[in-house]
């Protein structure tokens, strides 16, 4: 699809990632008697696969990624390509987007939006309050390494394959007799991208590798085995590129010759072949543009190239399955699921493919993995997928929507730690947002609008129409209280809240009294991004923000009970949250968008801001508040299902919040079709836009479970169209893992695991009749009671697991509890480790090392992961480097710079590990070496444990 730039959406007359655009189509025929692959049918279906290569689109190439490096593989048989993202690698660079202009105009900007002078208020926003830049900056891409291997005429047998439970793209065909096989994957532990190429004749495997980019750059081969290319990303809005990057290859080959030269990666003869792809950024962080971009890219290729491929392969797979086998879901299965992935979204709309939703589901979870790991950016609008110098929308982070959707289903589908990488920009945030909060506001706390991007800008951009909405900041920061809520982490919560006070900060310094309605408001401000009249979007408290503020308030102030701080802030809060506007309901019988009863311009527009109250917030409930449920009904009903993509996704969410399964079910069908996912799922805005796919996922979820109301509520918004089914290892607030299993749309068997000591509530249509339920931890009866019909409550200890079931249903061994991570080699028993004797540690002159050595003491045989805290004098910069000694000579190096945890004077840095053989009995030894680069403070102190 052609690229879709800023300025063009501006010229469109729209702008942000919620501007609309023409859907384009593209087809795909049903192959008779087409059977899935062997190897799908070994994932359980939960893979893509295709009989045909992705020749040169990009909506067909298959997404890996480790949260940092991201690559699409295209499966060409005469030249394959790996388009190559690196997370950090984008346009321009450290900036200050606040306008000193602003705090001066900013009481006559109040004063024409309150006299209803709307587009007069709008321009002088956009004469005072823009940012500096106007826009913001792009996400952009590494470039591309191609395998060229020759001609493809005669091939056949071809078949291509992302596997999600494995993380692996896997393209096989058979040319002039001979099977060849690719598998390609990215690893979060050893942090290089894989490439494993296979024949099943020996010398068979022969090709040039070369790097090319669209930034500027230049090529070389450091070694008779590795190119390299190395380039600075791309200037835009006036600010020049200065991110540098190091892009190497490496061949490793068994059998046949490698040689480098030019620029130039040449594999002859070859029986076998792996190549690492290892990727180096200079960006630090959204201040600090000086990282060791080489050393980072050279020190993890050298890392990995002294590793096997087996083990390489099985560190990804314990890492990512680690995350992954956490939730399963079966909907059943049709014949539908025979066809090629393309196929079934083809034809969706006119077949029974109850499949393709758990697909769906799983493929959203394997963005998220791939997209954001701990210590990586977040998600952006593509995750870390882009092939454009101008992506649409610049694949940036745009907060009236789209990021807060990426991470919907975070902690509902068990994955926690992907959430990490928000709450480290919301810091960030906090930084930049204070610079704007003071220079147009003259407040204090911090504030961000509708947009930012990897240089943390929080200013008005793109124009007063779309940008002049301050409540992005807002409700990022309503995301800290989310997940406490999940988690139970009261250190997160301590570690958050400066963020969360600062966001509330800013809102008691702003929030101005309306001068009718009393109410107090945000002026100026607006409903993203939907104009109440002809041209005129800005305004004074919509609705969006009172509900988002309701959140912002009530979450500060429980956050501050629980660390028992903050007393006399807590109560301005209180007294803040109890002047804001209510939400309303209009002559129409819907949720009004605006303090006034105002028709929206667009009565379709994809946007559907005022039911945030519906989700993802609890505000407006069946049960809580039946005339504002009744209302968002209707609401939905004005506004229509059809939308973009990610439009339709929430869409999803809203109707499984209002318990209509059928309609949330007839939405995921109207998202599976070709003008709204792309042959390789992603979803189309179009153009591609992830977090479609995001809030899908979050929407199957909700169909399932609801924990929002203060309780669990199994199978809410169940849908006829999965009669037959069952789920595990989906996360409820409360701390809960929860599992159900169901036949003919009504749950047999129910399974909760909890986190924490407290008093649990089940609602399901199984407590409506006969039921059973135990504690299978102990196997006894807890005691219940019943404050409604289809409800029951009992206390529930940490670590225990409740089973409910219709009588002489026979528990579901897969029910019960989260599927265990598969890890290769299993430890048994878990060693110790002993330091003997104790560590000894020197300081030197840079570099510098503290060094210890370890024992083994159990009796066991195979590998471990190790985890090593390292301490120095001061909070480090980035750079540490931590090196393994073992028994059999293998030393594996792993250096840190912004991918593993860092808190004060530790770094953490964990899944070092070791595959080989050791003794067993006795005890045997191994050591290690921390050290940093450049002028760090040398560490002082190590600690090592197993994990």
């Amino acid at each position: 699809m052609p690229d879709v730039t800023r300025r063009n959406v501006l010229r469109a007359g729209a702008a942000g990632a919620g501007a609309a655009l023409l859907p384009v189509a593209w087809s795909a025929v049903a192959r008779a008697g087409s059977v899935a692959p062997p190897q799908v049918l070994a994932a359980d279906d939960l893979a893509l696969w295709y009989d045909e290569p992705a020749g040169t689109d990009w909506l067909r190439a298959l997404p890996i990624g480790n949260g940092r490096l991201g690559a699409m593989v295209f499966g060409n048989v005469d030249t394959e390509r790996l388009q190559l993202n690196e997370d950090t690698i984008w346009a321009g660079g450290p900036y200050d987007s606040a306008n000193t202009r602003g705090a001066a105009n900013l009481a006559e900007i109040r004063r024409r939006v309150f006299a209803d002078q709307w587009t007069q208020a709008q321009d002088l926003i956009n004469q005072t309050m823009m940012g500096n830049p106007g826009g913001q900056l792009a996400y952009q891409p590494v470039g591309n390494l191609r395998l060229a291997f020759g001609s493809a005429s005669g091939a056949s047998q071809y078949n291509r394959t992302l596997d999600l439970t494995t993380a692996t793209v896997t393209t096989t065909y058979v040319l002039n007799g001979v099977r060849y096989q690719r598998e390609s994957f990215a690893s979060a532990p050893d942090q290089v991208i894989v490439i494993r190429l296979t024949a099943d004749r020996a010398g068979s495997i022969t090709f040039n590798a070369t790097f090319d980019s669209p930034q500027r750059t230049t090529v070389s081969s450091p070694d008779a085995a590795t190119i390299g290319v190395d380039g600075i990303s791309g200037a835009m809005e006036g600010v020049n590129g200065s991110v540098r990057f190091l892009a190497l290859a490496h061949a490793v080959a068994t059998g046949g010759t490698v040689s480098s030269s030019g620029g130039t990666l040449r594999v002859s003869g070859a029986t076998s072949v792996t190549v690492l792809i290892s990727i180096g950024s200079s960006y630090v962080n959204f201040r600090t543009v000086n990282g060791d971009y080489q050393g980072i890219a050279r020190t993890r290729l050298n890392a990995a190239r002294g590793v096997a491929f087996d083990q390489l392969r099985s560190r990804h797979l314990a890492d990512y399955q680690a995350l992954f086998n956490r939730v399963t879901i079966d909907l059943g299965r049709t014949a539908a699921a025979d066809q090629p992935t393309d196929v079934r979204i083809a034809q969706h709309a006119s077949t029974n493919d109850p499949q393709f939703s758990a697909l769906l589901f799983q493929f959203g979870r394997y963005l998220l993995i791939s997209s954001s790991r701990p210590g990586t950016q977040p998600a952006n609008l593509q995750g870390i997928w882009n092939d454009s110098m101008t992506p649409p929308w610049d694949s940036k982070y745009t907060i009236n929507a789209n990021l807060p959707m990426n991470y919907w289903p975070a902690d509902t589908t068990n994955l926690p730690e992907c959430f990490l990488p928000v709450f480290d920009m919301i810091k960030d945030l906090t930084v930049t947002g204070a610079r704007v909060a003071q220079a147009q506001y003259g407040a204090g706390g911090w504030v961000t609008h509708h947009n930012t991007d990897g240089w943390r800008g929080a200013s008005v951009v793109d124009g007063a129409l779309w940008g002049m909405w301050q409540t992005g900041g807002a409700w990022l920061s309503t995301l800290i209280w989310e997940h406490y809520l999940f988690t139970g982490d009261v250190g997160f919560l301590s570690a958050n809240y400066p963020a969360l006070k600062g966001a509330a900060q800013f809102f008691l310094d702003t929030l101005v009294a309306h001068p009718t309605l009393g109410y107090l408001v945000t002026n100026p401000s607006n409903s993203p991004e939907l104009p109440h009249h002809s041209n005129a979007s800005v305004c004074a408290g919509p609705t969006m923000d009172n509900q988002i503020l309701r959140d912002l308030f009530d979450a500060v102030a429980q956050a501050g009970e629980v660390l028992g701080v903050d007393a006399t802030f807590r109560s301005q809060v209180r007294t803040a949250r109890d002047r804001l506007a209510p939400s309303r309901v209009g002559s129409r019988g819907n949720v009004q968008e605006w303090l006034a009863d105002w028709v929206e311009t667009e009565r379709n527009h994809r946007h559907v801001s005022h039911l945030y109250g519906l989700h993802p917030s609890n505000q407006i409930t069946k049960r809580g508040t039946p005339a504002l449920y009744e209302a968002a009904r209707r609401t939905l009903e004005l506004r229509g299902d059809d939308g973009t993509g990610w439009s339709l996704a929430w869409k999803i969410n809203y109707w499984a919040r209002l318990e209509d399964g059928t309609r949330a079910h007839k939405l995921i069908r109207d998202l599976v079709r070709t003008d709204r996912l792309a042959p390789n799922m992603f979803d189309l805005h179009p153009p591609f836009q992830i977090d479609g796919n995001f809030g899908a996922t979050s929407g199957i979820a909700e169909m399932l479970l609801h924990s929002h109301t203060g309780e669990l509520h199994l199978l809410p918004a169940l849908p006829s169209g999965w009669p037959t089914g069952q789920v595990a290892g989906l996360r409820g607030r409360g701390g809960y893992t929860v599992g159900v299993r169901w036949t003919s749309g009504q749950a047999d068997e129910i399974s909760v695991r909890a986190d924490r000591d407290g008093t649990l509530r089940l609602r399901a249509r199984l407590f409506t009749g006969a039921f059973t339920l135990v504690d299978a931890t102990d196997d006894s009866t807890p005691s219940t009671t019943r404050p409604d019909t289809d409800v029951v409550q009992l206390a529930v200890r940490a670590g225990h697991t409740y089973r409910a079931a219709r009588p002489g249903v026979t528990p579901s061994p897969t029910l019960s509890s989260t599927p265990t991570p598969t890890v290769s080699p299993t430890l048994s028993p878990t060693p110790s480790l002993t330091p003997t004797p104790t560590p000894t540690v020197t300081s030197t002159p840079s570099p510098s090392g503290a060094r210890a050595t370890y024992t083994v003491t159990s009796s066991w045989s195979g590998g471990f992961q190790g985890e090593v805290t390292v301490t120095a004098g001061a909070a480090p910069t980035r750079g540490w480097t931590v090196s393994w000694t073992f028994p059999n000579g293998q030393v594996i190096s792993q250096i840190w710079s912004g991918v593993h945890t860092q808190s004060g004077a530790n770094v953490r840095v964990t899944n070092v590990d070791y595959n080989g053989s050791l003794p067993a009995g006795g005890s045997t030894t191994f050591g290690f070496i921390a050290s940093t680069t450049g002028a760090n403070n040398p560490p002082t102190d190590i600690t090592c444990t197993t994990t």
